[in-house]
């Protein structure tokens, strides 16, 4: 027996090794102004990029490696070139603190760049190729007619390109320099540049043909137009035609300095990226813009969790089935295009490491600009999977095309057979929740609250400002971080609230009107509704145990009801809020699942006007009873069946009830489930002060 666990553990190892293997990939890194500001090793280069693999020539280029093909850390890696332009003396030199390698741009053309890592699974190479070119400029804006290298000197013939020139030229990136000269501040001057023009200089002095070394060429200053007025843009337009096509936020500021892929049409030439680097070059500059700061302490940001799903192209891009439609930037795009062109899949290793395009700007703003608010992206259709239309919440739109169940509560919880360990809703159920829909109801429907009402309705409270400067929680919440509390200084955001809410500067402060937990105490909204939750959670298989055992519930096919619950338990859970989207309605939803969950219905909406214990029926009865009563106002409840004796047999009920009317089965069973004698049984009910008691037979 040891020789043969002794080869089976052999064999084992041998599998991990010969299936384990490791893959490079190179990462082009950005250099935002903010990371310039902040990292020593950085701030000698004085280089902001933008992490795309086409660049602007006389700039450095920052790479890193990471191992996409299984979990092993990266232990040495060696960088060279395979080839450089004509005239290049670059070098690739370590940053070790950082982790990353660098090389300067010192010559227009193709560098191939080329590393081999090692790990504790094998050596692997790769390469990447890295372009480096001038500026071109756009062409064709403002009726200035597009010359070529100009971009649209080529891509005036190509009707897709025409649609996204059409509607850049009216965006704030297309229009920025043009409206400042004119009607901008008196502050906006060349440090504003940098930003608002293409190719100018970002501290790194270059001379790559920038809007900067165009306007040198061509002898405008800002210094004769400075402050902005009316006329300015007009003098430069009429004097100076060719800088036009640099005097804005074009192509190239987000795609790289496009020379190289003007001269022949190369595609590979040229960068398409939908990481948030290339934004990064501009709105990583606290104070004054701090979104990509924020957003990096977002779960954008971070990364979203993804276990690696490839399914077939009829299912991609659909809510439902596809993860990788709200997982990855690219694919989330491709759905708003009604498209499919993504990645299929990523793996785990992968995803821990990064590579995977992460919820970036580019996911839900459309950079070429479009009517929306924010230049937000459209999506095919704005209605959570039950059918209802959300598209009144605008900007709120946006976050619910994923923060949803994905599945119509109504037909998915009907079908038995679909149970397993992920059955249920999508686990971020946020818009479902707010909007008050697609829970699963038992007869009557639920209340709903009106944050679903607010301006933005997601973003009035989550995207409420922030301080710009002084506070530790700068960047921490709000904006583009999404988040409503910092953990390390316990800071509950709550700017949004107090427009309704004057004076609450915790969520602990929002106190619920009742003990609805039952637990004797009258707390915040989200300790109540906890505490709802964790009574649910009780009540759900195994009954009694703080735990949901889904096994159970598969096993009890025939338990609508118990599915129901569950699937409400999950949506509330998952939903994170702990009631603060919509509490009146998750209290209802918790104690009603609970009621039923236990076997316990509650009959309609209608408040009784007294409390009433009926006559069970049928009465006498075999096997089963039914025992209904009514309360005006919310009560503990006990409820137990006694033998003649006065010995007690089994609690059918004990938990705090809303006030309404409740009907609950007894199985003439004991507290173990096994069955009772033919005979006479008592039923006492205790809600608050009110004691009742009344009489029941049982005949087999």
């Amino acid at each position: 027996m040891k020789k043969f666990i002794t080869s089976l553990m052999v064999l084992v190892l041998t599998a991990t090794v010969m299936f384990a293997a490791p893959k490079p990939k190179i990462m082009v890194q950005n250099v935002s102004p903010y990371m310039l500001s902040t990292t020593s090793v950085l701030t000698a280069d004085s280089c902001v990029t933008t992490g795309l693999s086409s660049v602007a020539n006389s700039t450095y280029v920052y790479l890193s490696v990471m191992n996409v093909g299984d979990t092993a850390a990266v232990q040495t890696s060696t960088w060279t070139f395979n080839s450089k332009p004509s005239g290049s003396v670059a070098t690739l030199t370590s940053i070790p603190s950082l982790g990353w390698y660098k090389f300067f741009a010192d010559a227009k053309g193709v560098y191939q760049v080329k590393v081999s890592i090692t790990t504790s699974t094998g050596t692997k190479d790769s390469t990447l190729q890295i372009t480096s070119g001038d500026y071109v400029g756009v062409g064709g804006f403002d009726n200035v007619p597009a010359l070529y290298p100009n971009c649209m000197s080529c891509h005036s013939s190509m009707p897709v390109w025409v649609e996204i020139f059409n509607r850049w030229k009216v965006s704030k990136h297309g229009t920025t320099f043009k409206t400042n000269i004119v009607s901008g501040s008196s502050s906006f001057g060349t440090s504003c540049f940098k930003c608002h023009t293409t190719g100018y200089d970002k501290n790194k002095y270059a001379v790559n043909n920038g809007f900067d070394d165009k306007a040198r060429t061509l002898g405008w200053t800002w210094s004769t137009y400075s402050p902005p007025k009316p006329g300015n843009w007009d003098t430069l337009k009429n004097k100076f035609p060719s800088l036009v096509s640099l005097a804005g936020i074009g192509c190239e500021m987000c795609h790289g300095a496009g020379s190289e892929h003007a001269a022949g049409g190369d595609t590979t030439k040229i960068a398409v990226d939908y990481d948030a680097g290339a934004c990064s070059s501009c709105h990583d500059n606290p104070w004054r813009y701090p979104q990509v700061a924020q957003w990096k302490n977002s779960g954008h940001g971070i990364g979203a969790t993804f276990e690696g799903r490839a399914v077939a192209d009829s299912l991609r891009n659909k809510p439902a089935s596809d993860c990788n439609m709200c997982h990855d930037g690219r694919n989330h795009i491709d759905y708003s295009k009604k498209t499919v062109g993504g990645p299929n899949v990523f793996t785990a290793p992968a995803l821990v490491q990064g590579d995977m395009t992460k919820i970036g700007c580019a996911t839900c703003h459309d950079p070429h600009g479009n009517a929306n608010d924010f230049s937000l992206r459209s999506y095919p259709a704005d209605t959570l999977q039950n059918g209802y239309n959300y598209a009144f919440t605008t900007t709120g739109k946006t976050c619910m095309t994923c923060h949803q169940a994905r599945r119509n509560s109504k037909t998915y919880i009907t079908v038995k057979g679909s149970f397993s360990s992920t059955w249920g809703p999508h686990e971020n159920p946020q818009g479902d929740m707010l909007m008050g829909q697609n829970f699963a109801t038992f007869g009557f429907p639920f209340i709903s609250g009106s944050h679903k009402n607010n301006e933005g309705a997601c973003v009035s409270c989550h995207m409420a400002a922030t301080t710009d400067t002084g506070t530790v929680t700068r960047d921490k919440v709000g904006g583009h971080s999404w988040n409503l509390h910092y953990a390390a200084t316990n800071y509950d955001h709550t700017t949004g609230c107090q427009g309704c809410h004057p004076g609450k500067t915790s969520f602990d402060q929002f106190v619920a009107p009742e003990d609805y937990d039952g637990n004797g105490i009258i707390e915040s909204w989200q300790t109540e509704v906890n505490g709802c939750i964790k009574n649910l959670r009780i009540a759900l298989p195994p009954a009694g145990l703080d735990s949901v055992n889904w096994a159970l519930i598969a096993r009890d096919s025939m338990n609508l009801n118990l599915r129901k619950a569950y699937w409400n338990y999950l949506v509330i859970k998952n939903d994170k809020s702990l009631g603060i989207h919509n509490p009146f309605l998750a209290i209802q939803v918790l104690t009603t699942s609970k009621l039923y969950a236990v076997g316990v219905q509650q009959n309609g909406t209608e408040i009784p006007a007294k409390f009433e214990l009926m006559q069970n029926y049928p009465n006498p009865f075999n096997p089963t009873t039914k025992i209904s009563f009514n309360l005006p106002k919310a009560e503990q409840v006990t409820l137990k069946i006694y033998d003649v004796t006065g010995k007690e047999i089994v609690t059918l009920v004990n938990t705090k009830y809303s006030a309404g009317k409740y009907t609950t089965d007894w199985m003439g069973t004991d507290a173990n489930g096994k069955a009772v004698s033919s005979g006479v049984y008592f039923y006492k009910i205790i809600a608050g002060n009110n004691i009742q008691t009344k009489r029941m037979v049982l005949i087999k």
